[in-house]
């Protein structure tokens, strides 16, 4: 039976949220070179989309399994029906906005080219580079009648060619051409002709070189038009028990590759011969199979768009800080014994986490370390942390997910490796995904052993750090890093669980202990006490959680949601829409972190979590939530709940219609809550020294090396040359604590002759440090509300 209760299909939903993609990509407000990015990101989701949720239910019309699972009141054919509509509508808008697009690139005079538009300098620049760079990429395959149809690969574009005689077009022939998109930029750059530039792609290049690819035939009339296959992404495994797993993985991967096709994307100017040839070679239906799309195809490429913009056309760098507390040449370790580190991505550096397990390498007192991966970089600075720390002679211990969508490939490259180098690699747990973030450094100390852990939101990934919003702790807090060292011990030997007292653990614990937090904030309610809770993740729709958010809100629970993606509760309900509230933000950054903030009474409980509310995160996963114990991270952590919250400018609501209506509150003033983060971690943790300097003392030079070897940003004041007002004077002296005379070069043979044994007032002596500025002790740093003579320069850390 379909489920009859108040919650919006995940498809529909997750098409919503794709919806708010193509709005950052229609938004004049956004930098011009970011709106073709989106169009880039928009397609490549779509591309996914496809390959997994749309083929999923094409099973459940074929098959008519998983009804029971479908939320709302769609049938399969239905709902089916319902995607191919809105996608076909959003289609027709993606086409209008890259129109717009166009339109504005020529009014900054950058001009995409085809391969009629070429002048004969172009031509001669297009030829050259295709006999250099395309063409040894190229093997045309001719199609005929009696063979069989090549296979296509799935989300690679082809150009259908018809070869033809102009004197007799009767006599023609029809060829396929991969267009080699990994091997060969899809975009290339013309050389510029005066101010204007000029981008041709990389299909138009092939176009354009008919003549020297088919000049074995005696045709000389082409016309080319793109079609994309998308292919079913299910991995179909392998259940012979003679095989290893990873054997089972490698041979399912194989077989995605010709997994059944879900849609083919044609250029809908595509003559109907060749349409209908196609067709019946690849025994597609029509009308299901077959959708007329535009003259180019993979749009994802546009992501990676040549930056030939000018400043204005891109998002303002924000690059990512060192945190306070991490500064050069510190012992992450050491500081861990005294305090816990929260990371926040991508404002912060993830070199921090780099250097962590850096550290673990090479510490002879290390003993073991373990990590999990679900996804890395391709070429991982974490993992080859982690070879090295083998071959420092550590036990390591590596959890790698082989099922992680997508990237299965890469992690049994990396799973090869770990293992041929004297790794403990642990290929997943059988019947269940490890998507938790966690990282397990084991280290002999004075009294025995002692755990030190990173528990995080998002992969271990250098390059999603850089653009994915992502917390992670580090801590060596026993209640935390011991129970870490638990989840490492059941990764090893699955038959052993563990009591969790602090880390919330899934499926075994977390549906539970979230429910019954809700529950809390239920009683409290009811008593008419305030009860409230702030909840941040990806998607929202499982239905159990849902249903007990639906029965908080009944008893008065304020709730406060900030969901990026999928989004399964209906708001349409009076009670529903006076107590929870729900947006979505969407911008430079994708917004990946889950918080989870409960009211509590007055003893508010925090997490951070790698997993998501649906099904899939509490049932079937290896996921960890983490108590937040430290206050100050709290504080941190609840203020960018907060500043989301208010954003008005990137901030969509969630509605029932799914109309995606801009967040509208608090309109006296913009809030932008990724930059609006990104400036309060800034000026909480990113320390800028002040260092007054006096080149010629070797003191003075001293300090600025200790400063610049530490790795601090610095603001030098050159006082001798540039001169001191008295104001600043007095302020930087009272950051010390100290009075200005204790200040005062007393060697100097200026104060000899003119101060030796004269009593002045903190302002004469000021004043007189103004004037013979060589009278001024140094060198004076400065950070923020303090100042210190760095006199041995390692008196800086006082300060810091």
């Amino acid at each position: 039976m379909y489920s009859n209760e108040n919650f919006i299909n995940r498809e529909i939903s997750w098409l919503s949220f794709n919806e708010r993609v193509l709005q950052e990509a229609e938004d004049p407000n956004t930098p011009l070179f970011e709106r073709i990015r989106f169009i880039g990101i928009f397609s490549n989701n779509l591309d996914e989309f496809f390959r997994v949720r749309v083929a999923t239910v094409r099973r459940m019309v074929d098959i008519g399994k998983d009804e029971e699972n479908l939320l709302g009141n769609l049938t399969p054919p239905e709902l089916h029906e319902k995607i191919q509509e809105i996608v076909s509508a959003q289609q027709e808008k993606v086409q209008q906005i890259f129109q717009d697009i166009l339109d504005e690139l020529n009014q900054n005079n950058i001009f995409i080219v085809s391969e009629k538009e070429l002048n004969h300098k172009q031509g001669i620049f297009v030829k050259k580079y295709f006999y250099e760079k395309v063409l040894p990429n190229l093997v045309p395959i001719m199609l005929s009648k009696k063979n069989k149809f090549p296979y296509l690969r799935d989300r690679s574009v082809y150009l259908a060619v018809k070869l033809m005689k102009k004197a007799d077009p009767t006599d023609f022939a029809y060829s396929l051409i991969r267009i080699p998109g990994r091997s060969v930029p899809r975009f290339l750059v013309l050389p510029k002709d005066r101010k204007k530039t000029y981008v041709m792609l990389l299909d138009d290049v092939i176009r354009y070189c008919f003549d020297d690819l088919f000049f074995y035939f005696d045709y000389d009339m082409y016309e080319a038009y793109t079609i994309k296959i998308t292919r079913d992404a299910e991995l179909d495994i392998d259940d012979d028990i003679s095989k290893s797993f990873i054997e089972k993985m490698s041979s399912s991967l194989k077989k995605r590759k010709k997994g059944k096709p879900v849609r083919l994307i044609y250029d809908r100017e595509i003559p109907q011969d060749m349409l209908d040839f196609i067709l019946k070679k690849m025994k597609l239906d029509n009308e299901e199979n077959a959708v007329p799309g535009g003259r180019y195809h993979n749009h994802k490429d546009f992501m990676n768009f040549p930056e030939i913009g000018k400043k204005r056309h891109y998002y303002t760098k924000l690059p990512p800080f060192t945190h306070k507390d991490l500064p050069m040449h510190t012992s992450i370790l050491r500081v861990l014994r005294k305090k816990d580190v929260m990371l926040h991505y991508p404002y912060q550096t993830f070199n921090h986490f780099i250097d962590f397990l850096r550290e673990a390498a090479i510490d002879p007192q290390v003993k073991e370390i373990g990590l999990t991966i679900y996804r890395v970089a391709p070429a991982s600075r974490v993992v080859n942390a982690l070879l090295n720390a083998v071959r420092n002679g550590k036990t390591v211990t590596v959890v790698i997910e082989l099922q992680a969508r997508f990237d299965e490939e890469a992690n049994i490259m990396w799973s090869n490796k770990l293992q041929e180098e004297g790794a403990n690699v642990i290929n997943g747990i059988p019947g269940m995904k490890v998507h938790s973030k966690l990282a397990w450094v084991k280290r002999q100390e004075e009294d025995g052993f002692r755990n030190y852990a990173y528990i995080g939101t998002g992969n271990f990934h250098e390059g999603t750090a850089r653009v994915y919003a992502d917390d992670g702790l580090l801590t060596a807090d026993p209640r935390l890093a011991d129970e870490v060292e638990k989840v490492f011990g059941f990764f090893k030997q699955n038959y052993r669980h563990y009591n969790y007292k602090h880390l919330v653990v899934s499926p075994f614990f977390m549906r539970d202990v979230f429910s019954e937090h809700i529950d809390r904030e239920i009683e409290l309610a009811k008593t008419g006490e305030k009860a409230w809770m702030i909840l941040k993740m990806n998607s929202l729709i499982d239905p159990g959680m849902m249903k007990q958010l639906y029965r908080a809100a009944k008893a008065g629970v304020k709730i406060e949601l900030i969901v990026r993606g999928i989004f399964g509760l209906q708001l349409d309900k009076k009670k529903f829409r006076e107590n929870i509230t729900a947006v979505s933000i969407v911008d430079k950054y994708l917004e990946h972190s889950r918080i989870f903030l409960f009211g509590n009474g007055s003893d508010e409980k925090m997490y951070i979590s790698s997993a998501d509310w649906m099904p899939r995160n509490l049932n079937r996963r290896i996921e960890v939530a983490c108590p937040i114990y430290n206050e100050g991270i709290r504080e941190e952590l609840k203020e960018m709940l907060k500043i989301q919250l208010r954003d008005n400018t990137k901030a969509r609501i969630l509605d029932p219609g799914l109309q995606n209506n801009y967040n509208k509150n608090n309109l006296e003033a913009t809030y932008r809550a990724q930059e609006d983060y990104y400036n309060y971690i800034k000026n909480k943790h990113h320390i800028v020294m002040k260092i007054y300097h006096n080149p010629r003392c070797a003191k003075s030079r001293a300090g600025l090396k200790y400063l610049e070897e530490k790795g601090y940003d610095l603001e030098i004041v050159k006082y001798l040359n540039d001169g001191l007002s008295e104001n600043e004077l007095k302020e930087v002296i009272a950051k010390t604590g100290k009075k200005p005379v204790e200040f005062v070069r007393i060697q100097e043979q200026e104060y000899k002759e003119n101060y030796k044994d004269k009593e002045l007032a903190d302002d004469e002596w000021i004043k007189v440090l103004v004037e013979n500025p060589k009278l001024l002790q140094r060198p004076i740093v400065v950070n923020g509300d303090k100042a210190i003579l760095a006199n041995p320069p390692e008196k800086v850390e006082e300060i810091i």
